[in-house]
């Protein structure tokens, strides 16, 4: 096999419970739950020879079995998504070329994000994993600055190096900037997409490290690979006039379900 996609999936959630049973409408007002147009997403993308959801929940897994989903059962213990992924392919006793971390709260996540991760990642043999990133254009900077004056948790940034090479991520919004940006001017700020393509072996790994202090106060998973001396290279994409969202709160709902009409996406 030479890529999995694997959708990490947990029912509880501390800003938003069930999170991927919740339904979203699309276009045409027909309604699908989260988990099933995170599915469907990972199932639109090219190359890719396998796709399976990962839970401990038997909500999650009988509702992902009944629209047709292969579902891997995992540990209660799992402390993210990416040591879900882990236990996954272990209980599967595969080991793929490289394993895909499609989150399950990305229903918007477009096919082409996957290719160009996976594409990066082949040509970079000194990188552990690969994570998108998105140029930011004024529009998207001002959501972001707007959720976090609200106390709200709008995406995630990243910062990098000219390798390409991961610096730092953050739920604060950085580089910081005072500049005001025109909506459809690009900006300093990437917003990271949560998107992973991992090599096998760093993904084992990822699941004996400790929990780091930077970790621990972001509650971002990857950087567990920067405190152990990773490489993790950050992939820019291209937004191509789709817009992208990630459901983490209630608030999200809406805005997820009038870019899914903007789009046509049933």
């Amino acid at each position: 096999m030479s890529v999995l996609v694997v959708i990490p999936a947990r029912y509880p959630s501390v800003r938003y419970p069930g999170k991927p049973l919740v339904e979203l409408r699309g276009a045409t007002g027909v309604s699908r739950s989260l988990i099933r147009r995170s599915w469907d997403a990972a199932q639109a993308a090219e190359g890719v020879d396998r796709v399976v959801i990962a839970t401990d929940d038997t909500r999650i897994q009988e509702h992902a079995e009944a629209f047709g989903a292969e579902v891997v059962m995992t540990s209660d213990t799992c402390r993210n998504g990416t040591e879900r992924c882990a236990e996954a392919i272990q209980r599967m006793n595969i080991t793929p070329e490289i394993v895909v971390n499609l989150q399950g709260d990305a229903p918007l996540t477009p096919a082409w994000f996957v290719a160009d991760l996976v594409a990066g990642l082949r040509a970079a043999p000194d990188a552990s994993l690969a994570t998108p990133v998105l140029r930011c254009d004024g529009a998207a900077l001002s959501g972001f600055l707007e959720d976090r004056r609200a106390g709200r948790v709008g995406g995630t940034t990243a910062v990098f190096d000219r390798n390409n090479h991961g610096l730092y991520f953050s739920k604060e919004v950085v580089p910081y900037t005072t500049t005001d940006y025109p909506a459809d001017d690009p900006t300093p700020v990437f917003h990271h997409v949560g998107l992973y393509a991992y090599r096998p072996d760093a993904l084992v790994a990822y699941g004996t490290w400790p929990v780091g202090p930077l970790e621990t106060l972001e509650g971002l998973e990857q950087l567990r690979f920067l405190e152990n001396g990773h490489t993790v290279l950050c992939v820019e994409v291209e937004g191509r006039g789709r817009a992208f969202w990630e459901l983490n709160n209630p608030e999200d709902v809406p805005r997820i379900e009038a870019m899914l009409a903007q789009m046509g996406q049933e």
